[in-house]
């Protein structure tokens, strides 16, 4: 996970999706044909009633994703597009709320060309996540859909991109992949934060 800046400003933004696994696909392929449409389906605000950041005032920038953007954020584009390609990867949207500091919140929605390769790549990166952060990671937590993870983070983390108290949770929906992240002034509020804006994103997008 990478922070994202915002001029002068360190955030969180878990852009450094960086995933190993090896998916097994198939054929089926529903949802949006195009980013933007994708786009149109990311929640537009979040519970704490943060502003939303400027996607383009954060670095790198959120909004639209394709699959070499997302590489771009390895130490290995070449590698982790490949990846990404054997994932069925098609493209992603990434937005955040906060006003520079924390507390702030981000949503990531990334759909794929498959079921198999959308559970693969969510239970990789939450996999890879935890041992980032060193956390213990959560399967089927309390008002979440079955199937998907979360972790909490009790204190700041700066040398890792944590600002404060954190949570994360990552859900397969379908063909898509949803990570929603939080930083707020307790563990608490941040995993309340998560749990509400992840029901809010899965709802908008199509049935499973």
């Amino acid at each position: 996970m990478l922070a994202a800046v915002l001029p002068g400003v360190l955030v969180l933004a878990g852009c450094a999706r960086t995933v190993e696994g090896r998916p097994t696909p198939l054929r089926e392929r529903s949802g949006p044909e195009s980013v933007a449409e994708l786009g149109a389906l990311v929640v537009t605000g979040v519970p704490s009633g943060l502003p939303r950041l400027p996607d383009r005032e954060l670095q790198p920038p959120a909004g639209p994703k394709r699959v070499e953007d997302v590489a771009a954020y390895s130490d290995d584009p070449a590698h982790e597009r490949s990846v990404l390609e054997r994932y069925g990867y098609r493209f992603g949207w990434e937005r955040f709320w906060g006003t520079g500091t924390d507390p702030m919140t981000g949503v990531f929605v990334d759909q794929f060309r498959d079921r198999a390769g959308a559970g693969a790549y969510a239970g990789d990166l939450a996999r890879n996540e935890a041992r980032t952060y060193s956390g213990m990671l959560r399967q089927d937590p309390p008002h979440m859909p079955g199937g998907c993870r979360s972790l909490t983070v009790s204190t700041a983390e700066p040398d890792a991109g944590l600002p404060g108290p954190s949570a994360f949770a990552w859900c397969a929906h379908g063909v898509f992949s949803v990570s929603v992240t939080a930083v707020a002034t307790t563990v608490e509020d941040a995993a309340a934060e998560v749990r509400a804006v992840m029901a809010a994103q899965l709802r908008r997008l199509p049935p499973r």
